[in-house]
Parts: C-alpha cells; structure tokens; sequence
C-alpha cells in the first residue's frame, strides 16, 4: 500500500478547496489537511462557493478522493473551558457547524484539540469536553471528531493518554472519537517517541489503535519534557529525521494519514522537500536551497 502523507494547504479566494487540491498536488503528496474557513475565526465562506465539484474532479483525476482529506477544527474553540460559558457554548456551536461543514465537503474525519480548562483542573476540563462533545455527537454523526494529543502547554487537556481516555469513556456516542497523533506535541509532552513501537504498545493498552486516525508529523525545536509546542522543520529539531523517519513508516501505521505541519521558510513551503525526504527515506538538507 503507498504511503498516505501530506500537509495542511491553503483554503483561500478564489479557488478555495479546488486551489487546496492544487497545492497538495504542487508537493507531490497523496494527502492534505484543510481548515474549512480562518483557523483563528469564525468567518466562514458560504459552502457552496468552495468549489467542492472541482475539487472533487481534480482529486479523482489523481486517484484520490476526500477519504484523504483531513479537516482541522479552528483554534479558538475550547470545549474546556471552565470559567466561560459563552467562550464554551461558542465551540460547541461553531464546532457543530463544522463538522456540518465537513459532512458536505465530503471528508471524513475533523482533527480537534481537546480544550484547555483555563487555570482549573485537568478533571474539570475533561468534564466540561465531555459534556459539549454530548451535546454535539450523535448516534448517526457520519464524521469522527479527531482528539489531538497536546504539548501540555498551560492547563491544556490531552497531555496524557489517560485524559484521552477519560474523554472517550465519558462520551455517550464515542464511536465517532478517534485520536489524531502530533509527533511535537508528544515530544514536548515528554513521550520518548523514538522508542515508537513501545509507545504504540501503550497506546493500544490505553486507547486502542484502531482509534488513530492520523498523524502530524513535526520535529520539534524543544527538549523532550519542555511542554512548550513549537514546530520545527523535519530534520532540524530535538527529535530529528531518523526518529521521524522510522515512525512514517511504522508497518502498524501504514493505512494512517501522515500530515506535515512544519514552519514555512520565510515565504516558502517545504513540504515538497520533506515529503520527498521521507519517500526516500533520507534526510537531504534543504534549508540553503530555494523551496
């Protein structure tokens, strides 16, 4: 089977999800992740102007399909937020009108950092995303809601397997809860993932693989433990190409989306060069070349 692997494109005017399909094929990748609309935001383009009949012709022209897309949920949605009820009762309905959103774009599956309690306690976070998550999924969803693993920057929520786990089983309808994995985030959380398999075998214990959904494959410009979530490009950071490398290619990964979130270089992308890097399975150092 090829490997799925990616990274997040643009959604913009004024081709939209046609001009997505058109950067990911710009890279030479077979996946793409996508905002549906302004991360940072709840501006959003009417559906029907983003071109989803093109896109779609343009993904199956190239043997692809929506099955390969990935949808993030924006930012500024905080199901764990403990102190506001109307920061809280916003992402649960901006979160439903994504996932909506995502129903009629076609894909599949919409990546979600968990929350963040906002000072109080993991416990009570994980209660106040529990009960938004209630509140939006449904017995006959359609989408899965993707539970990000996080740094542990602050008082966020998904810094350990466990508060994933904490979430899923509180979930009435959690058939519809995957997880999606951040290779950064687990660094900076303090997972040694260069012991990979080891850490899947944890997993698996606490979660389940068949719960992966996907993967965002990052180097980090942290240590290990530093709980500071800062991306950096594959290769150049603490976790470096070998380790990252070795986990693309995990044979018990092999059917999951790898998706690319690495730091532009000034203007220019360098998912082209990493995902080539990883295809050969050798790191060849791009940062004096012009993407």
């Amino acid at each position: 089977m090829e490997m799925k692997i990616g990274s997040h494109v643009g959604n913009k005017a004024p081709e939209y999800l046609l001009g997505s399909v058109k950067e990911m094929l710009s890279y030479k990748a077979n996946a793409m992740m996508v905002y549906t609309g302004a991360p940072q935001n709840t501006k959003r383009v009417d559906i029907d102007k983003l071109m989803i009949a093109e896109a779609t012709s343009l993904l199956s022209e190239n043997g692809l399909s929506w099955n390969d897309v990935i949808v993030h949920a924006p930012y500024i949605i905080n199901l764990g937020n403990v102190h506001s009820d109307s920061i809280y009762q916003l992402g649960i309905d901006f979160l439903t009108k994504e996932i909506e959103r995502t129903k009629v774009i076609g894909a599949k599956v919409i990546v979600l950092h968990p929350g963040s309690s906002v000072q109080a306690t993991s416990e009570q976070g994980i209660e106040r995303i529990v009960s938004g998550l209630n509140q939006i999924l449904h017995e006959d969803e359609g989408v899965y809601i993707a539970l990000e693993t996080m740094a542990g920057k602050g008082s966020e929520v998904g810094r350990t397997l466990e508060e994933i786990r904490a979430i899923i089983d509180g979930v009435t309808h959690n058939q519809w809860l995957k997880v999606c994995l951040d290779t950064c985030h687990l660094h900076d959380a303090g997972f040694d993932v260069g012991d990979f398999d080891a850490f899947l075998d944890e997993f698996d214990a606490i979660i389940g693989l068949e719960r992966i959904a996907c993967i965002h494959v990052n180097d980090s410009k942290n240590v290990c433990g530093a709980h500071k979530d800062r991306h950096e490009n594959i290769g150049y950071g603490h976790i470096g190409f070998e380790k990252l490398n070795a986990i693309v290619h995990n044979p018990r990964l092999e059917q999951v989306i790898k998706i690319l979130e690495t730091p532009y270089m000034g203007e220019n992308a360098p998912y082209a060069y990493e995902i080539e890097n990883f295809r050969n399975q050798e790191f060849k150092d791009f940062k004096g070349e012009e993407c």
